[in-house]
């Protein structure tokens, strides 16, 4: 299974909860690939903090690859590589976990015949390697994103199962774009259509995720928040409780809604101030971070193979 994952901003937290997807996909035991596709910040390395390993192989990343610079993008396994002490040498009864990097200070290119088979090729290696494959595109109507469905389009691709995933804020500008990234004029369905996708079963084949959504009925020390609901004025708590309502009903009618939606990842101190990954030490001892946000981790895993929550209503 290939996973592609975008946003239509910057800042949705895209990049580090498909590494935590990744990194709890693995726990189950899944052999688990992600390949850094984002063209203009490619940053989940910092992520897996393997920035060491990142540096010694320069020019190595799946952009070089893709334009023809090197025979193959460099692999990096993230047990034995990362500078986390909690993550270096192989878990118990887990299976792999491997970054394929993107090349720092790169930026945007087209796709042609030979960047599509290239990136074919790279995707069946894959496959064939790997339960789970997520790529982190680049946010935004990109190149990358072109590139992906360019590419997924082809026939040797064609019996490979892939799935995105759109990222998106709970506020109303983010609502808008994502529903726009989707379904307006060169957004995913119309550029999919264009490529030789068939637009419904593209369709049927995104879910969306929502990040940073504060819980505004939980006590303070559940949220790490006060701002999110603890020691506001109660007129304050029924506004943040009707602009909650008012999202809920745009996104409904931007085809954004719950049964179209894999996920919510609530707001979380440790993702706000280091974007990290979130182990189950971080959870129980020293406790710096929530367990809702484990288990939001944890389900959005579990969503990638769940065929009932991909199921086209």
């Amino acid at each position: 299974m290939i996973v592609f994952a975008t946003s239509d901003k910057g800042g949705t937290g895209r990049s580090v909860t498909c590494a935590n997807i990744a990194y709890r996909r693995a726990l189950t035991g899944d052999n688990v690939a992600y390949v850094d596709f984002d063209f203009g910040s490619p940053t989940a390395a910092t992520v897996f903090e393997l920035g060491s390993a990142v540096r010694a192989h320069p020019g190595g990343g799946v952009h070089s690859y893709l334009q023809g610079r090197t025979a193959e993008p460099v692999r990096l396994d993230v047990w034995s590589l990362s500078e986390r002490e909690a993550l270096r040498g192989s878990l118990r009864g887990a299976g792999r976990l491997c970054l394929v990097p993107g090349d720092v200070g790169g930026g945007e290119f087209p796709a042609d015949e030979a960047v599509t088979r290239r990136c074919a090729n790279l995707f069946l290696a894959l496959e064939e390697e790997f339960a789970v494959t997520l790529v982190d595109l680049s946010a935004g109507r990109s190149y990358a994103i072109d590139i992906a469905l360019r590419t997924t389009a082809r026939p040797e691709l064609r019996d490979v199962v892939t799935r995105w995933l759109v990222f998106h804020r709970w506020t109303r500008q983010h609502l808008e774009a994502t529903a726009a990234l989707v379904r307006d004029e060169r957004g995913i369905l119309q550029i999919g259509a264009h490529w030789g996708h068939e637009q419904d079963a593209l369709e049927g084949r995104v879910r969306y995720v929502r990040a940073a959504v504060p819980g505004i009925d939980l006590p303070e020390q559940d949220t790490g928040f006060p701002a999110a609901g603890h020691g506001l004025r109660p007129e304050q708590k029924e506004w943040l409780k009707a602009c909650d309502a008012e999202l809920t009903r745009r996104s409904g009618k931007l085809g954004l809604g719950r049964t179209v939606t894999l996920g919510t990842v609530p707001l979380d101190p440790v993702l706000q101030w280091r974007e990290q990954l979130i182990t189950d030490e971080d959870v129980l001892m020293p406790q710096i971070a929530n367990r809702e946000t484990a288990e939001a981790f944890q389900d959005l895993a579990d969503g990638l193979t769940d065929e009932s929550r991909w199921e086209t209503l």
